[in-house]
């Protein structure tokens, strides 16, 4: 390369600074500007749209499509700074946004299920439910997923498009035990049923409403049963069950009343020809 030919570029380079230099330099002002201006809008949305009571992914998404509208008419200003021509820009969009829903369709699935779970609602955050196999305490809802936890502290997270169309059982946000007690048949009923009805009004986790189920069930070979149907709280399942039965046991043996379990009796037939 000769010097005339270094100078040349040089001159070349020197005029389109000075041509399109000042409109970078406004444009990229511009895109900052605007960045700082859709965090402001979607901070003031956030504060606004607590009044109406939406769901949390209903506001996140609105707050979010704020933001993205407001850098977008930014970048269009930029890109106006700049000179480039918008329709044809907009077309290669068009084309390339078509492509890409296509390949996102799992995720465009996930999106629209999740906004039907959220103005639909058929289960909140807190309640109890089963779905797809898998149940447990809903944890958290958004747009592309829903988790629910178990009681071992472990995770399930669903997407939202197996959820919407599924058969779901939403046990809400309180549980009603099934428990059985066996007596012996000759034990006074009525005196086992307010051990009972005693050991549930003492429990802090079982609920006074709705009422508690306490009733003779099966008459099973060796004892009666008795159902203990108490309800409580989601969080209070595992536990309220291991306290009532330990309350159980111990009221049972101090009231003496016996619980029984199966015996079976063997007779030998013919044990004199057997010797």
């Amino acid at each position: 390369m000769d010097i005339q030919s270094a100078d040349q570029i040089k001159s070349a380079i020197i005029e389109i600074a000075f041509q399109f230099g000042p409109k970078l330099i406004v444009a990229v002002l511009i895109i900052i500007a605007g960045f700082y201006v859709a965090r402001w809008a979607g901070r003031i949305l956030g504060a606004n749209i607590k009044g109406f009571h939406l769901e949390p992914p209903v506001e996140q998404l609105l707050v979010r499509i704020l933001r993205i509208l407001v850098q977008g008419l930014f970048v269009i200003m930029a890109l106006q700074n700049l000179g480039v021509q918008l329709l044809p820009l907009l077309a290669g969009l068009g084309v390339a946004g078509a492509g890409i829903a296509l390949a996102m369709q799992g995720v465009l699935g996930n999106v629209v299920a999740g906004l039907t779970i959220i103005f639909t609602k058929p289960f909140k955050v807190g309640e109890y439910i089963s779905i797809v196999s898998e149940e447990g305490v809903v944890e958290n809802i958004s747009l592309f997923t829903s988790v629910l936890s178990h009681a071992d502290r472990s995770h399930v997270v669903i997407p939202n498009r197996k959820i919407v169309g599924e058969i779901l059982h939403n046990y809400g946000k309180i549980r009603q035990l099934d428990l059985e007690v066996r007596v012996s048949y000759d034990t006074d009923l009525d005196k086992a049923l307010n051990v009972i009805q005693a050991i549930l009004n003492s429990n802090q986790r079982v609920l006074k409403e709705p009422e508690a189920v306490i009733k003779v069930g099966v008459l099973a070979s060796s004892s009666i049963n008795i159902l203990v149907k108490p309800w409580v709280n989601v969080p209070d399942y595992n536990l309220a069950g291991g306290e009532i039965n330990k309350a159980i046991i111990e009221s049972f043996r101090q009231s003496d009343i016996v619980i029984p379990f199966p015996q079976h009796e063997v007779r030998l037939l013919n044990s004199e020809s057997a010797k």
